[in-house]
């Protein structure tokens, strides 16, 4: 049986707000506050460990090592040893200090983009980690990511991985925030969404005038080249820039899609009526008459802005055995009237097959600027590639409640920006992450470990 598995990223030792993410509203608004890394990664788990309960498939990604100790080297800061170099980047530069502490990599929706072995013409699984180069705490991630994703998806019979794309702006890669698969089901063939930004190679299409647009299409076209996609199953869609203007940094925060469901706001694509007939069009293509179904949710529902600072797009879409679907959603859309009465809407509609609205607190997660889809990396899974998986990252009670009692060892309550510097806290995340790597059993896959 074909599942789809959600692979979580877990909350680092070292969360914080600095603020990094240029037209990422909520990261913007929280720059600066304290920030409570124990509650944060329990909050992450607490998710994982529901989501397990009610029967899905939940796995784990460990956090990256923070201080980015390697990276600050890579700027300058030279000195025997570890500490002082933390110590020279707080005095001489600060803000790049803040950069190597980034604790983006949370956010495992950006870690890769992925296509399962039913869209690949070798059959395989492929990933391509994110070159995340748009925005500098995210362009210190790929390697790593790539040594984790490398560790779990071990087995080149079932893995096909690919390195990052080349390290150029024209090629941009934000990873599976703008990545969405349909199909009659996870274990049938796909069409695969791409959605990007900018064209760099078509600089007369409408721009965002505020905030950047992060994902280029030559990136979407090069990952839909590298994964073996037929091309008629590969549909490549514009963000609206007036969207990406509000705070859409990334399409998970204004779409969601899951099996042959398509949940948008009106405000998503910069062409709206060509984008439905794309996907219309692929879809009739491999499926014929199955149905697909789309939910439109109209600025007069749920304004843009409303979407935006709820998350309610920001949301899982999942799949239950007996067909219905469940949508799991951050706690901030109770209370907002318009996002509830939306999504009350959404369940209460037999159109639909999503007959579940559930909550979810991730707020020490959404004050950074991620919510619940953020927060995991989708990967479908035939049978015999779910056993080839290094096993010890499948979320089970034991491992749960291990990484519980983990957290409470390792973590601190509150953590101030001052503290970045102190030298205690990159070694309690040295610890921290060295002792996660045995839980899980992947081995060495950061760089203090080498």
């Amino acid at each position: 049986m074909t599942i789809e598995a959600n692979f979580d990223g877990l909350v680092g030792p070292t969360h914080n707000y600095a603020g990094l993410s240029h037209g990422n509203v909520a990261s913007q608004k929280s720059a600066g506050q304290i920030s409570r890394p124990k509650r944060a990664a329990r909050q992450g788990l607490a998710k994982m460990r529901h989501l397990m309960q009610q029967g899905f498939a939940q796995a784990v990604l460990p956090p990256h090592d923070r201080p980015s100790i390697e990276a600050l080297r890579r700027l300058g800061f030279r000195h025997p040893d570890d500490a002082g170099v933390l110590a020279r980047a707080a005095r001489e530069a600060p803000h790049l200090l803040a950069v190597c502490c980034s604790a983006a990599s949370m956010w495992a929706a950006n870690a890769a983009t992925l296509s399962p072995a039913h869209d690949t013409a070798d059959g395989r699984l492929h990933l391509t980690p994110a070159n995340l180069l748009s925005q500098p705490h995210r362009a210190i991630e790929p390697a790593t990511t790539a040594r984790i994703l490398s560790a779990i998806f071990a087995d080149e019979a079932h893995f096909a991985h690919h390195p990052p794309l080349p390290g150029a702006s024209h090629f941009a890669d934000e990873g599976a925030a703008n990545h969405t698969r349909l199909a009659r089901h996870h274990g049938s063939p796909g069409i695969e969404l791409f959605v990007y930004g900018r064209d760099p190679f078509a600089p007369s299409r409408p721009a965002p005038t505020r905030y950047p647009a992060r994902q280029s299409h030559a990136a979407s076209q090069a990952i839909a080249r590298l994964h073996g996609l037929e091309p008629q199953c590969v549909v490549f869609l514009q963000q609206n820039p007036a969207a990406i203007d509000a705070g859409v940094f990334h399409n998970d925060v204004i779409a969601v899609g899951n099996a042959n469901v398509l949940l948008y706001h009106e405000r998503a694509f910069a062409d709206e009526r060509g984008a439905m007939a794309d996907i219309s069009r692929a879809w009739r293509l491999l499926h014929n008459h199955a149905p697909l179904t789309t939910i439109r949710i109209t600025d007069q529902q749920c304004p843009l802005d409303e979407a935006v600072s709820t998350y309610l797009f920001n949301s899982q879409l999942l799949s239950r055995p007996e067909g219905q679907m469940m949508l799991l959603c951050p706690a901030e859309c109770q209370a907002s009237a318009m996002a509830l009465a939306t999504l009350e809407s959404i369940r209460d509609n037999d159109d639909n097959p999503i007959s579940d609205v559930q909550y979810v607190n991730v707020r020490e997660s959404m004050r950074n600027g991620g919510g619940p889809a953020c927060l995991r990396l989708r990967v479908v899974l035939t049978e015999p590639q779910q056993a080839a998986v290094a096993p010890g990252v499948w979320l089970t009670d034991k491992l749960a409640d291990a990484l519980d009692d983990w957290i409470d060892q390792h973590y601190r309550d509150e953590l101030r920006p001052a503290d970045l510097a102190d030298p205690a806290l990159l070694r309690e995340a040295r610890q921290a992450l060295d002792r996660l790597t045995q839980l899980l059993g992947i081995g060495s896959v950061y760089g203090f470990q080498r």
